[in-house]
This record gives structure tokens, C-alpha cells and sequence, in this order.
């Protein structure tokens, strides 16, 4: 638990297993929407694998240049840019390999009812100011991070205040609420949207899940207030760096959480017979 770099090693090695789960859900997610016959299967998969690595490569790259420029002990060196970009190589070969066979053993789920794709139904315009795509995602993210705001201290205190981070067991509860909160509201919402003849529910669900990272860095920034004396372009940089990631990971956590749990509930819904 006290050893320098461990978790960053194990949340890299990690995701870089997982590429392999990674690819078959992203070929299984991709053909519920198309065919086999649409060549943008290879943008999905590289998007899936490109994404989240290049974003956090540049903030990183950019923070390495920053400690370079001020002599810091903390920069990267080029041998470890060496090794993380073969494991990144490392993780697209298992990409690749998830998604042929997603693609390979994807069984076409028929419609749970008719569609009718020569007519669009429009959305009402007369709605309540909260229903407004923009402002009902945000509004679903407060329920989320209320059940983990408290534990969000003790993590930040680990992460800047070098206090040591124990409870693990704890923290895994939390994550087990997060991800039960945050498939139940999202799915209320989701109701609640086609409840009110609103039939953009997909995009909705992500970002309606995704949104408690703008609490997370929100927080974050109230943390950086109070609670730490950091001051200066480095250690302004660094800590807000490291947040964004942080609150990244989060957005696309929760937000596959959000998704995948509306998917299953709207497909339930519209599976159910009616005399």
C-alpha cells in the first residue's frame, strides 16, 4: 500500500488487460445499432482504443514537460514513455482480438416492438425548463456523487495530503452504491424522458451518468481551496492535471454504468405485451 507508484501501476496494467472486454463490448455495442456489412467498425474500434489513452497521454505529456522545465524530481523519463507506449501497443492487439470475436459471435437481438423509421415523431417543445437535454443531465448527476462525496476526502487526502489510504474493503462499498445509485437514477430519468414523448434517451443516459464527474472536479476544486496550499503555476497544474483525469475516469465509468443499465431497462419495458 506504501510503495511508490503501485496503484498507477495497477490501474495501467489493469486497463490494459481489460482491453480484451473492451473490444468485445464496444463490436457487440457497435452491431446492436448496424450491420456487419458497416466499415465504421474500424473507427469504433479505434476510437475505443485511441480516446481515453490520448487524452491522458497529452495532459501527461504536457505535465512531464512542465516538471522538465523546472528541474522536477518527478518527471517521467523516457524509458517509462518507452514502456507505457508498449503497453499501450500491448492492449490494442488485445482490442483488436476482443473485438473480432464480439463481432464473430454477435447474435442479432430482434427489436422487442415494431419501429417505424419512415416517421419520426417530434419532441414536444412545450416542456418544463428542467426537461431541457442540458440541464436534466446535470441535475441526475447530484444523487451519484452524494453517495461517494464523503469518501472523496479521505481519497484526496491520500492523494495530496500524503496521508495513507487503507480502507479499501470500504472504498469497494462505495464503488458497489455508486454504481447501484447511479443505475437507478439514471433509469428513472430515462423514464421520465419518455414519459414526456422524449425519445433522445441514449445520448441522455450517458451524459446523465457521466455528469457526476462534474461534481467530482467541482469538488475537487473546493478541495484545492480549503484544504491544500499549493501555489504556482506547477502545483496549480499538476493538481488540476491529475483532477481532469481523474474526473475522466469517472465520466466514463459512470457513464457506461448509465448506459448499459437504461439499455437493459428500455429494452424490458418495450418487451412487455399489452392487450
Amino acid at each position: 500500500y506504501d510503495t511508490r507508484g503501485t496503484i498507477i501501476t495497477s490501474c495501467v496494467t489493469t486497463w490494459a488487460v481489460t482491453a480484451l472486454v473492451s473490444g468485445y463490448f464496444s463490436a457487440q455495442t457497435f452491431l446492436s445499432y448496424t450491420n456487419k456489412d458497416d466499415p465504421d467498425w474500424k473507427k469504433a474500434m479505434a476510437l475505443t482504443g485511441i480516446l481515453f489513452p490520448s487524452i491522458g497521454f497529452i495532459v501527461t505529456f504536457c505535465l512531464n514537460l512542465l516538471s522538465v522545465s523546472y528541474a522536477a524530481t518527478n518527471a517521467v523519463s523516457f524509458g517509462t514513455y518507452c514502456v507505457m507506449i508498449l503497453i499501450w501497443v500491448f492492449s490494442l492487439v488485445l482490442l483488436f482480438i476482443g473485438t473480432l470475436v464480439g463481432r464473430s459471435t454477435y447474435n442479432n437481438l430482434p427489436h422487442p416492438c415494431k419501429v417505424n423509421d419512415k416517421f419520426i415523431y417530434p419532441i414536444p417543445s412545450d416542456r418544463a425548463w428542467y426537461m431541457n437535454p442540458i440541464i436534466f443531465c446535470i441535475l441526475v448527476g447530484v444523487l451519484p456523487f452524494g453517495s461517494i462525496f464523503i469518501e472523496m476526502y479521505y481519497i484526496f487526502n491520500s492523494f495530496w495530503n500524503y496521508k495513507f489510504y487503507y480502507v479499501y474493503g470500504f472504498m469497494l462499498l462505495v464503488f458497489i452504491i455508486l454504481t447501484i445509485v447511479t443505475a437507478c437514477v439514471t433509469i428513472v430519468s430515462t423514464y421520465i424522458l419518455l414519459n414526456a414523448e422524449d425519445r433522445r434517451w441514449k445520448w441522455v443516459s450517458i451524459f446523465s451518468g457521466g455528469s457526476t464527474a462534474l461534481y467530482v472536479f467541482a469538488y475537487s476544486t473546493f478541495y484545492f481551496i480549503t484544504k491544500t496550499q499549493m501555489t504556482g503555476i506547477f502545483q496549480t497544474s499538476f493538481y488540476f492535471g491529475y483532477m481532469f483525469l481523474f474526473s475522466l475516469t469517472i465520466f466514463f465509468m459512470c457513464a457506461t454504468i448509465g448506459y448499459v443499465a437504461t439499455s437493459i431497462f428500455v429494452r424490458r419495458i418495450y418487451n412487455d405485451k399489452f392487450d
